[in-house]
């Protein structure tokens, strides 16, 4: 086993695990559930941007799907983590720290995906490690690549594995893609308050993650948590949803790329507000819990064109 003191990582072993195939198949109805999960037409049902998300709007014969929907491919990867060969950690302690997308193609209404996971950054940063994982999820019938996650998992409790004094670092992410810029100071570009509804987790996790943070009190209360918490995850889909909304004038198809960096929780009935900054094709976004005036995610959206309404 490398490493020194007490950790239970084996950073040879982990980087070199190879994960099975995948199969993920949804419906109309599970993204529609999804968008109405990360708050889809809360503040009005006949919204023209959003009813296409849950509804077949003026005709159209498929509804429209959120970038974010790509996200609940990943909902099991960090329960998987336990089973890792050569990574032993308190599941307790484990974090999900970032989530980063990227989109290659429009999601379909309805489909089967395959996945190919990967290990794809591993990180000594002393008193926790930092676990990259990243999934490629493709059109099982055509092949085609859809889309991008990778999450960066933290697992408080397990650093301090680097065989010398240098800390040990591998990333197979070469271009640093996911870096985060800083929050600017000038006044935001847009600014939107939403409140989120007091079942927002009961309803968000019918989409899978079923996770009973989010939903068991009891469970909540031995975690630290007054009562359960919203997903991290659904958080960002109020997010980005909020910036195709404001920027991109409806059009989900704009977006190109999605950061987040959670910071802290949100509980289900607070409200959120997101501000963003438009810096070229880059939306830099902060969300705040207005209740608590707390930061509780900020990240990037990458889009290949403006909207003409700006």
């Amino acid at each position: 086993m490398a490493g020194s003191g007490n950790s239970g990582i084996d950073p040879e072993l982990v980087i070199s695990h190879k994960f099975p195939e995948s199969l993920h198949t949804y419906t109309e109805r599970d993204a529609a559930i999804y968008a109405l999960g990360v708050g889809a037409c809360t503040k009005d049902a006949i919204d023209d941007k959003e009813l296409k998300y849950v509804y077949h709007q003026d005709g159209q014969e498929f509804i429209q799907v959120l970038p974010t929907f790509s996200t609940l491919f990943t909902v099991g990867i960090p329960s998987q983590m336990e089973q890792l060969p050569g990574l032993l950690f308190d599941p307790r302690l484990l974090l999900h720290g970032q989530q980063y997308i990227e989109v290659y193609k429009p999601l379909p209404s309805q489909c089967c995906i395959l996945n190919k996971t990967s290990i794809a950054g591993l990180h000594d940063k002393g008193k926790a490690a930092v676990l990259e994982v990243e999934i490629v999820s493709y059109e099982k019938e055509s092949g085609e690549r859809l889309c991008m996650n990778r999450l960066s998992i933290y697992l408080r409790g397990a650093g301090g594995f680097s065989k010398s004094s240098q800390p040990y670092s591998y990333s197979s992410n070469r271009s640093n893609q996911s870096a985060f810029p800083k929050i600017p100071k000038s006044q935001p570009f847009a600014v939107y308050e939403e409140c989120t509804h007091a079942s927002q987790a009961l309803l968000y996790r019918l989409s899978g993650d079923y996770n009973p943070l989010h939903s068991d009190p009891k469970f909540a209360e031995s975690a630290g948590f007054s009562r359960p918490i919203l997903h991290g995850l659904c958080t960002l889909g109020f997010a980005v949803r909020t910036i195709i909304k404001c920027i991109c004038g409806g059009d989900q198809n704009t977006i190109k790329s999605v950061s987040g960096r959670f910071l802290l929780h949100v509980y289900p009935g607070e409200t959120l507000i997101t501000e963003m900054w438009l810096e070229g094709l880059r939306v830099i976004y902060q969300v705040k819990v207005k209740e608590r005036n707390r930061a509780v995610l900020f990240g990037f959206v990458d889009l290949d064109r403006l909207s003409s309404s700006l």
